[in-house]
């Protein structure tokens, strides 16, 4: 579904990406891991046109989009959850997850797809009048994954989904994402927490200083003794 093909991206002097490749396929769940600062988000946010690459190409379903907008990637079927989630704190729940289904003109798939987030979501239909900015970390996690899903997408790009999270949370917010995928939706994963990452992805690939350094399958990477050293604490 996703290709990202020799991506290059520069900050100024620093090159940030170095002929970064890796293949997401069709209802698959990627991950991608590493350490802080090794270009997890820079991948990302490049994939979903939030930053130009200075080479390089990104395919979807075959299709070259690395010249179009983010506006047109969220037509075409990406959508990004953030890091640090990045609800409108001021805006209600309900508000935050219409906002998600803002390039929509379909209002009754619009109403189908809010009943499925708050079947999915049971904590945001009880809050759903209240300001997002008064929820926990872990209810804005799943509001701003809700927002995402809104907008319909074939592939979702989650950023550090569990960051401040407790481990209940998180292993609550894991088991939500292999869900969202068995129904369908392709997920590009990145993710510090790579025991957890490694376990729900069928393929993976590791960042350092910009580059892809490693790849395999999610149970691969979770046997190698290279990735319990650095990344599992073995």
């Amino acid at each position: 579904m996703l290709e990202i093909k020799n991506i290059n991206v520069h900050f100024g002097v620093i090159h940030a990406l170095k002929d970064v490749s890796l293949t997401v396929e069709d209802g698959k769940i990627v991950t991608l891991i590493g350490a802080n600062g090794a270009g997890k988000t820079t991948t990302l946010r490049t994939a979903s046109g939030l930053k130009k690459p200075t080479s390089g190409s990104i395919l979807l379903d075959g299709k070259d989009i690395t010249a179009t907008t983010p506006q047109a990637r969220v037509k075409m079927g990406i959508s990004q959850v953030p890091e640090g989630r990045r609800v409108f704190s001021t805006m209600t729940v309900l508000e935050n997850l219409e906002l998600g289904a803002f390039l929509r003109r379909d209002k009754d798939g619009i109403a189908k797809d809010l009943a499925t987030v708050y079947e999915r979501f049971p904590i945001l239909a009880d809050r759903k009048r209240q300001a997002a900015g008064t929820l926990s970390g872990g209810e804005q996690q799943m509001l701003a994954m809700g927002r995402a899903l809104m907008s319909r997408p074939k592939i979702l790009f989650l950023d550090e989904p569990s960051m401040g999270l407790a481990p209940l949370l998180v292993q609550e917010i894991f088991d939500i994402i292999k869900v969202i995928n068995e129904t369908g939706t392709t997920i590009l994963l990145v993710e510090q927490n790579a025991s957890m990452a490694l376990q729900i992805a069928h393929h993976a690939y590791v960042m350092e200083t910009g580059s892809i350094v490693l790849s395999g399958t999610g149970a691969e990477l979770s046997q190698s003794e290279e990735i319990k050293k650095a990344y599992l604490g073995g």
